[in-house]
């Protein structure tokens, strides 16, 4: 990969985007950062990413919940940078609760950030990638684009619908030299992860150890959680030219999860 390419990571100050935004970075990708979080630890963050890989890092705190943001963000990275080359839409938020308690502002929040924003990510962006004839779209959806879990119905219904619209774009786009395509992660031991299972022992009236074990793990095959670094390293694969054929995809990482 070039290192003229740009690559735009929504919530990549931790977790899993900042585990894809660091082996793009590895690959000689220019980088920005998106995301919350302390601003010296980003600063910390971003300034160690273009020290070891010798590339340029920006961030932008942009605010995937918000579509105006979303647009001048994109305008930004476009004004200094040109057209984005790469856009990995990563952010997200997660709430468990029974489907009769699900609070509408938990439920508005999930779907503005986990499906709208990646739809105006794309909407953004793309007129310039279709300029350019080339670009690479990856939305990290989850097991839960194919299957879905009591107690997680805003998020299990965003996931649906990012698979929905990752076919849609890579049907409109499959002529532009551009291909779309979701990555489906089963349980991945991030901060979404660990902050969720106190709120899934108390839905379900179990402990903490036996949401890990009897919950998450138990639906993957594997027992063990999926790590970033395969991730990351499955995106990486998707921007490149052997995966050019590769569009319109929902592709599993799930232990076997998705399997049964």
């Amino acid at each position: 990969m070039s290192s003229n390419k740009v690559a735009l990571i929504t919530g990549s100050t931790s977790g899993i985007g900042l585990g894809i935004a660091k082996k793009f970075a590895s690959h000689g990708m220019n980088i920005i950062l998106n995301g919350f979080g302390e601003a010296s630890a980003i600063e910390e963050i971003r300034a160690g990413i273009a020290k070891e890989h010798g590339v340029q890092v920006r961030y932008n705190g942009a605010d995937i919940s918000k579509p105006e943001e979303i647009t001048t963000m994109i305008k930004t990275i476009e004004d200094e940078f040109g057209a984005i080359d790469v856009i990995v839409n990563n952010a997200g938020i997660q709430f468990v609760s029974p489907v009769e308690d699900f609070p509408m502002e938990k439920w508005n929040a999930i779907l503005a950030i986990n499906l709208s924003g990646s739809f105006h990510t794309i909407h953004c962006a793309l007129p310039k990638m279709k300029e350019k004839a080339w670009g690479r779209i990856i939305n990290i959806a989850s097991a839960h684009a194919l299957v879905a879990s009591p107690y997680k119905s805003a998020y299990v219904a965003a996931k649906h619908g990012i698979a929905g619209l990752t076919k849609t774009v890579a049907l409109e786009t499959a002529t532009f030299g551009i291909t779309m395509n979701a990555i489906c992660p089963g349980y991945v031991w991030t901060p979404l992860v660990e902050k969720q299972i106190p709120d899934t022992a108390k839905a379900r009236g179990i402990t903490e150890e036996q949401v890990i074990n009897d919950v998450l793990l138990h639906s993957q095959p594997t027992k063990k959680f999926v790590t970033i670094e395969q991730v990351a390293a499955l995106a990486y694969f998707l921007t490149t030219d052997d995966a050019a054929s590769i569009t319109g995809a929902m592709i599993p990482i799930d232990g076997g999860w998705t399997a049964q």
